[in-house]
């Protein structure tokens, strides 16, 4: 609900402030007196282009404001477009330089004009004589008769999005692994043949690592038989030459200290470090003698091999690795994944089987709100008939067609489409066609009446909705937009009195022209200056008592329409 509406500089307006509220607001004024300008106001709040002519002569730019209280419906619609409110409140404001530069915010956040009209398709239903009329669309069509059916067509609705919505996932899936099954079977068929090669190859952790240091032990073997052996020789030589060798020569220097240590305390220390060093020499030559033992004497057999297991190795690097840790991790999870493969079939069996199911579903839910579509679409006909009549379009007749699509959709298998027929035995035509702007409002204010009755409705705003009416006929709209207002804000730009007799609020615009500028202002009437200006309405004198008189006794009409 718009609880008030600030304007500066826009037109004729210099600085006005309209305070709105629930029920029924009319706004009422001479021709020219900025009553367009009001609309502009609430039409740059909803995110419509911004036009630098609009600003009032002689100012830099215009300004306008608007302030809601968000029901707990209108909340949640706007937060699920992803915007975030702090509380039940929402601030908008927009500016209009005379450069042409627009600004926007949202509670004080700089917005992109492009979110106004997001926010204002959910919190407003504009019908003016300019304005596209809100059913335009078949979808926004389709909706509105879903919304007269009711729960039980809601209830459907939702169950039906699930099941359609997994169809469609379903039979996406269907469709990939059916197209992918030949690329599976390929897969299959190298993942075998690589395990086969892999297994009959049998590698084993650091076995590279391994082959390279042997190869190159026994690339070197003669060199490494006789270092080795030099190495020996020079610890313990086995030639008769006595002293010849490195042990014989320690052994001598200890002996050499013996006959004298014990002389002197310091020289059998040393004796002793010369023993454990003949030991470790003695331990060593030993190891020396094992490792000349151990060279193999056909290296060469060995070492071709041993390149010949590095180039196997090193084939299946180059095909599964890099290394050879990856190759040995491909060859253990080459069994989950043939296992996967192999299963697909099985997969395609189930995913085909839940398709069709789903599908089945889907269509009996479709036929089923199709049923009540059709039911809900001659209702809703009638109705919306019965109140044209009343608005002073006796004859005219609205028809609600269901048709049916050639597929599933995600709202089912219907198309709805609202056709009017202008007299009895004329062609239906698609609304918005062949009807004049005050025609649309009256068939929008109609079918609004009838919708209201099945769910709360956001703010309707309608312009000239009375144009061409006028006597019983214009009472008739009057109390339709009375009963309209029973469950949603309803503002109205009229002339007539019989409308604005109906009135929980009434908003008067004033022109006043000098020499140098026309100014206009924005008020609010209670009382008696209701009933002047609805006999300012009547006859053009809001003094006459007799004016005045036929006022109040239209103001007691309204409430007695409303009473029956």
């Amino acid at each position: 609900m718009i609880e008030e509406i600030r304007i500066r500089d826009l037109g004729v307006i210099s600085d006005a402030q309209l305070e709105l509220g629930p029920g029924l607001t009319v706004l009422t004024g001479e021709t020219g007196a900025g009553k367009t300008m009001v609309l502009n106001a609430l039409s740059l709040l909803l995110g419509s282009r911004s036009d630098t002519s609009s600003i009032r002569k002689g100012q830099n730019q215009a300004f306008v404001e608007g302030r809601w209280l968000l029901p707990k419906d209108s909340l949640n619609r706007i937060t699920a477009l992803g915007i975030e409110i702090d509380d039940d409140e929402l601030i908008v404001s927009r500016s209009v330089s005379a450069e042409g530069r627009s600004r926007a915010t949202l509670s004080g956040r700089s917005v992109p004009v492009g979110v106004l009209a997001e926010i204002g398709d959910q919190l407003v239903v504009v019908h003016g004589q300019s304005d596209q009329i809100r059913l335009k669309s078949s979808a926004a069509q389709r909706e509105a008769l879903d919304q007269f059916a009711g729960s039980e067509l809601g209830a459907l609705l939702g169950e039906y999005s699930e099941v359609f919505s997994e169809w469609r996932d379903t039979s996406s899936r269907l469709e990939i692994l059916s197209k992918e099954s030949s690329m599976r079977a390929r897969e299959a068929d190298e993942i075998r043949a690589a395990v086969e090669e892999l297994e009959k190859l049998d590698p084993k952790p650091g076995e590279d690592q391994d082959l390279n240091e042997l190869a190159e032990k026994l690339t070197h073997l003669e060199e490494l038989r006789l270092a080795a052996a030099s190495a020996h020789d020079e610890l313990s030589s086995d030639s008769l030459d006595d002293g010849s060798d490195a042990i014989t020569s320690i052994g001598k220097a200890r002996r050499a200290l013996d006959q004298v240590s014990a002389h002197d305390p310091e020289l059998e220390k040393l004796a002793e470090q010369l023993k454990q060093i003949g030991f470790s020499l003695n331990e060593t030559a030993a190891s020396i003698s094992g490792y000349i033992s151990g060279l193999d004497s056909d290296g060469a057999a060995e070492l071709e091999r041993v390149q010949l297991r590095r180039a196997e190795l090193t084939g299946a690097m180059r095909k599964y690795g890099p290394t050879l840790d990856e190759v040995i991790t491909y060859l253990e999870s080459s069994g989950a994944r043939l296992m996967e493969l192999d299963s697909s079939d099985e997969a395609i069996e189930k995913l085909s089987a839940r398709e069709q199911e789903l599908s089945l579903k889907a269509h009996s839910l479709a036929e089923e709100m199709s049923n009540i579509r059709v039911r809900s679409a001659a209702e809703l006909s009638s109705a919306v008939t019965t109140e044209l009549s009343a608005l002073a379009m006796t004859g005219s007749s609205l028809e609600v067609q269901v048709s049916r699509l050639s597929e599933l959709a995600s709202f089912g298998i219907d198309q709805v489409t609202l056709l009017l027929s202008a007299y009895p035995g004329a062609e239906p035509r698609p609304i918005g066609k062949g009807a004049s702007g005050g025609e649309l409002s009256r068939i929008m204010l109609a079918i609004e009446v009838v919708l209201a009755k099945s769910e709360l409705a956001p703010t309707f705003i309608f312009d000239e909705v009375d144009a061409g009416v006028g006597g019983a006929a214009a009472t008739e709209v009057g109390k339709r937009l009375a009963i309209l207002a029973k469950n949603a804000q309803v503002i109205v730009v009229t002339h007539l009195p019989q409308v604005a007799a109906f009135a929980n609020r009434h908003l008067r615009v004033l022109k006043s022209s000098s020499a140098e500028v026309t100014a206009t202002d924005v008020v609010r009437l209670d009382g008696e200056q209701v009933v002047e200006e609805l006999a300012r309405m009547l006859s053009g004198l809001s003094e006459s008592e007799s004016g005045k008189s036929h006022a109040r006794e239209l103001m007691d009409l309204a409430q007695s329409a409303l009473a029956n």
